[in-house]
Parts: C-alpha cells; sequence; structure tokens
C-alpha cells in the first residue's frame, strides 16, 4: 500500500533528473524572486505552509541547485562601465574554450549555441581598454579559438530574472 502524506511534495525528478517543481514551490520562488529577504513566515502565509516547512523546501531548492538567493546589482553604479556580448567561433572542442571562458572573472555568462558562433559569452568590464585586453589579449588567445565578434552594449533596456515560474 502506498502511503500519501498531508503535505504536498515538493519535488520529484523529471525523466532527464531535474527536477518538477510543485505549484507551492513555484509559489516560494516567486516570493523570493519579488523580495529575496521576504521572511519564511510571511512566505508561508502566502503559500498556505508553516514558517518551518518553508525553509525547509527553500534549502532543498538551494540544494538542487533549482535557485539562488543573490544581490544583484547595477554594474554600472558599481564602476562597471562596458559591458558587451561576445560570439566565439571555435574550432574543434567546445569544452576547453567553454571552460576557460567560464574561469575569467569578467565572463559573467557563457553558453553553448548553433548558430552562427559556437559560444556566446557576456562580458562585464571597467571600461573600453578592459574590454579590449579580455577580449584580445584572453580570448583570442585561446587554443581552439579561430574568430570573436564582439557587440558593446549601448544601453540596457530590460534585465528581469523572473522567468523561473512563469
Amino acid at each position: 500500500m502506498v502511503s500519501r502524506s498531508a503535505e504536498p511534495r515538493d519535488s520529484r525528478e523529471s525523466r532527464n533528473g531535474s527536477p518538477q517543481l510543485d505549484a507551492v514551490s513555484l509559489a516560494i520562488i516567486e516570493q523570493l524572486q519579488q523580495d529575496g529577504r521576504r521572511p519564511y513566515a510571511a512566505i508561508g502565509k502566502a503559500v498556505g505552509l508553516s514558517e518551518a516547512a518553508v525553509r525547509q523546501r527553500v534549502q532543498k531548492l538551494l540544494d538542487q541547485g533549482v535557485m539562488q538567493i543573490v544581490a544583484v546589482t547595477d554594474p554600472l553604479t558599481v564602476g562597471f562601465r562596458r559591458q558587451a556580448m561576445v560570439g566565439v567561433t571555435v574550432e574543434g572542442d567546445l569544452d576547453p574554450v567553454a571552460e576557460a571562458l567560464t574561469a575569467m572573472s569578467e565572463v559573467e555568462y557563457v553558453v553553448m549555441t548553433a548558430g552562427s558562433f559556437d559560444i556566446l559569452a557576456e562580458i562585464v568590464c571597467e571600461d573600453d581598454d578592459h574590454l579590449l585586453d579580455v577580449i584580445n589579449k584572453r580570448i583570442r588567445a585561446l587554443p581552439g579559438v579561430r574568430s570573436t565578434e564582439s557587440f558593446v552594449y549601448l544601453k540596457l533596456k530590460k534585465q528581469t530574472y523572473m522567468w523561473g515560474t512563469r
């Protein structure tokens, strides 16, 4: 006989190994996306769980890598005046180049793609000289990098992190 608890399960694994989240876990994530410092008691009231149950679910979501709770800064206000997306074309295996890019402190985002570029990397730098140094002396110097194309950000119109539960 299968026993069923009164409290809903917070997640199960899908066929690809990633957690499938129930409606309550998604609601907790939404609450934290609105305010990452929201008290567990307030979240519990909003989603219908106790403070302890919310604390357990949040910890499980963190442990599973489903979410992170971080402070997001505006790069301009903390001294990083130049951002760019850099398209990288690679000859041979993409993994060593992607790994080298992820190790660079100026690189915030790395994705392997299909299309004109093999890898896209978002770069955040102090100024144009810093960006030039990262692209010219570090990225282009990586073994396997055939070419790069830079897309300098002139103005950021939208940046959101709310897509996780829609």
